[in-house]
C-alpha cells in the first residue's frame, strides 16, 4: 500500500497587518514566483480560502474579531505548488503562525431559502428535454452601446437546470442582492428550461416603477419566493486561534526578499474624446480608464477621499478627462493552465502601477502631512440599537441582518442597507465613510461621552 503524500508546507512567510484602506476587501490567493500571496484578509477569509469554503458563513465559532482585523500574507512555497496544494500551505501556516485549531461538523448556515408560492407554483417553468447541457448563461452585451441612461436588465437563460443547482448558482448571478448561499426547498424534481430577468441593484433606484429586484423577478416570473433563513450544512468550527501571528523570521528579507514591483509593459495616455462615455475595464492582462478626470485615477492610486484629501491640486485635474490603456508585462500574466501568476490584476498592485505611471507621465510630486480638517461628528440623539451579544462576530456588511428583513425589496429607492453587529461606535464611525463614500467624504469620528 502506497504511503500517503506528505502535506505541503510553507517554507517561510511574511505576515503583517494590512495597510488601512478606505474600501478594504480581501484580494489574492494567487501564486507568483514561488510565493502564495493574500492581501487585506481577515482570519475568516484565510480559513475560507485554506479549506475551500464557499464563503465565511461556513466558518463558525471562534472569537468575535474573526472578520475584523486584516492581514497581508506572503508565503514561500515549494517548487511545483499548484493552486490546489497552496491551500494546504495556507492550512499549515494558519496552524503554525496563528495556532488555529478547527474541527468540522454540521451547523446552521445563514442562507436564502428558495420555496414555491402556493398560488402560482413553478410558473414559466418548462420541463427540459435534456438535449442541452445543464447551465444558466447570461445575456451577452449588445453589439452597439445603448443610448445614455438606458437601463439594461440582468438576464439569464437556464436549460436542463434542476432547482437544487439553480439555487446554488443564483448568488453567482445576483451577488449584489445575495451575499449568502441559497438552497432549494421548492420540492420540484427533474430539470427545467426557463429565463429570469431582473434589474441590477445599482440601477434599481432610477428604474422606478419599472425596476424589478431579483426577489420580485423570482416571484413574478417563476412563482418562487426567496427568504433569508438558515440551512444545515457542513461547516468549520473554530476551536481556538491567536489574535496576532507569531513574529516573522529575523532573516526574512534575506531568505525571501521582496518581489520587484509589478509594472505595465506599455501604456497609452491621451486626452479623451469630447463625447466619450466614462468607463473602466480590467482584463487578465491590462486595464482601461476612459473619459475620467485624472483626479479620479489619483484618488484611486493613492487611496484618497473623493473630495478633500488632495490639497493644492490644479483645477484641471477635476475637469480634463483622460484615457489610459495599459498592458501588464508578460511575466505578470497567467501562464498556461498551471495557475501560476496573477489570475487577475491585484488591486494593490494596480494602485502601485498606476501611481508609478502617473508620476512618470505627469511628473506629479506629492507629500503627506498631518493638518486640521473638517470632520463629521457622530453624536447620540435618540439611539435605536440593540445591546450586542459579545460572542457575535464583529462586522458590518451590506445587506439584511440576522432577521432577514430587507426593506429594499419593496422600496427600491433604499439602495444601501448596512447591518452591523457587535460593533463599538468608534468602529462604526470608522466604517461609515466606506459604506457612504459619496455622502461622508471626510473622516468620521465619535465624540467622547
Amino acid at each position: 500500500m502506497a504511503a500517503a503524500a506528505a502535506p505541503v508546507k510553507f517554507e517561510i512567510a511574511d505576515i503583517h497587518q494590512s495597510p488601512p484602506r478606505k474600501f478594504p476587501f480581501f484580494d489574492g490567493g494567487f501564486l507568483e514566483d514561488g510565493r502564495y500571496i493574500l492581501r487585506q484578509a481577515t482570519i475568516a477569509d484565510l480559513i475560507t480560502t485554506a479549506y475551500g469554503l464557499k464563503n465565511s458563513s461556513y466558518v463558525q465559532g471562534g472569537p468575535s474579531w474573526l472578520e475584523w482585523d486584516r492581514w497581508d500574507v506572503t508565503a514561500k512555497v515549494p517548487e511545483g505548488t499548484t493552486e490546489a496544494t497552496a491551500k494546504e500551505v495556507l492550512q499549515s501556516l494558519l496552524k503554525d503562525r496563528f495556532n488555529l485549531v478547527v474541527h468540522t461538523g454540521t451547523g446552521a448556515v445563514p442562507s436564502y431559502i428558495l420555496t414555491l408560492e402556493k398560488e402560482k407554483p413553478g410558473s414559466n417553468l418548462k420541463a427540459s428535454s435534456g438535449a442541452e447541457d445543464s447551465a444558466c448563461k447570461g445575456e451577452p452585451p449588445p453589439a452597439s452601446p445603448p443610448p445614455p441612461g438606458t437601463i439594461i436588465p440582468a438576464l439569464i437563460h437556464c436549460h436542463n437546470m434542476t432547482m437544487d443547482k439553480f439555487a446554488e448558482q443564483l448568488p453567482d448571478f445576483a451577488g449584489a442582492y445575495l451575499q449568502k448561499p441559497a438552497v432549494d426547498r421548492t420540492g420540484l424534481k427533474g430539470a427545467y428550461d426557463f429565463d429570469l430577468r431582473w434589474t441590477s441593484r445599482i440601477d434599481l433606484p432610477r428604474a422606478g416603477a419599472d425596476g424589478m429586484s431579483v426577489f420580485d423577478a423570482l416571484d413574478k416570473e417563476l412563482g418562487m419566493k426567496l427568504t433569508l433563513g438558515t440551512a444545515d450544512g457542513s461547516v468549520f468550527f473554530v476551536d481556538s486561534v491567536n489574535k496576532t501571528p507569531t513574529p516573522n523570521a529575523s532573516d526574512l528579507a534575506k531568505i525571501m526578499p521582496p518581489l520587484p514591483p509589478a509594472q505595465f509593459e506599455v501604456a497609452v495616455v491621451k486626452p479623451s474624446a469630447p463625447d466619450e462615455r466614462p468607463a473602466f475595464r480590467a482584463t487578465r492582462d491590462g486595464v482601461s480608464f476612459h473619459a475620467l478626470p485624472l483626479k479620479v485615477v489619483i484618488d484611486f492610486a493613492w487611496d484618497l477621499n473623493f473630495n478633500d484629501e488632495l490639497v493644492g491640486a490644479p483645477k484641471w485635474l477635476d475637469t480634463d478627462k483622460v484615457d489610459i490603456d495599459a498592458k501588464l508585462s508578460t511575466e505578470d500574466v497567467v501562464q498556461g493552465g498551471s495557475g501560476q501568476g496573477r489570475p487577475l490584476i491585484s488591486i494593490e498592485d494596480l494602485r502601485e502601477m498606476l501611481k508609478a505611471l502617473v508620476i512618470d507621465r505627469f511628473e506629479i510630486k506629492t507629500h503627506t502631512q498631518e493638518r486640521p480638517e473638517d470632520a463629521y461628528t457622530l453624536v447620540a440623539v435618540d439611539p435605536k440599537m440593540t445591546k450586542a451579544d459579545p460572542k457575535e462576530r464583529t462586522q458590518c456588511k451590506e445587506g439584511p441582518g440576522p432577521d432577514g428583513k430587507d426593506p429594499r425589496t419593496t422600496h427600491a429607492i433604499l439602495n444601501m442597507l448596512v447591518s452591523c453587529q457587535n460593533v463599538t461606535m468608534e468602529q462604526a464611525a470608522e466604517l461609515f465613510p466606506t459604506f457612504a463614500a459619496w455622502y461622508v467624504v471626510t473622516p468620521s469620528w465619535r465624540r467622547p461621552a
